[in-house]
């Protein structure tokens, strides 16, 4: 059964590729969502698939990209909206 989430993650993580990163990641994992830039420097996501999936995700989270200084990630179930493929959306 297919779960979702909704994570923030916090640091410096905006200016080192991280939502590329993230996407590779969440595509490599069958992970379907997408993810931005937040203005107040954080990065949003929202990702639906197998639950060990999305743990995985969240552990690689807490690391990031090289170049990334990750201090914490958030997560909060969320409902399915539908989403199709894994994309970067503009910021908020």
């Amino acid at each position: 059964m297919a779960k979702a989430a909704r994570i923030w993650v916090e640091g410096r993580v905006q200016g080192v590729g991280f939502r590329w990163w993230l996407t590779q990641q969440a595509k490599a994992l069958g992970l379907r969502g997408w993810v931005r830039n937040r203005r107040e420097g954080s990065v949003e996501a929202f990702a639906v698939g197998e639950a060990e999936a999305l743990e995985q995700l969240l552990a690689l989270c807490r690391d990031g990209p090289k170049g990334a200084e990750v201090r914490a990630v958030r997560e909060e179930p969320a409902e399915d909206d539908g989403s199709a493929g894994f994309k970067q959306r503009t910021t908020v």
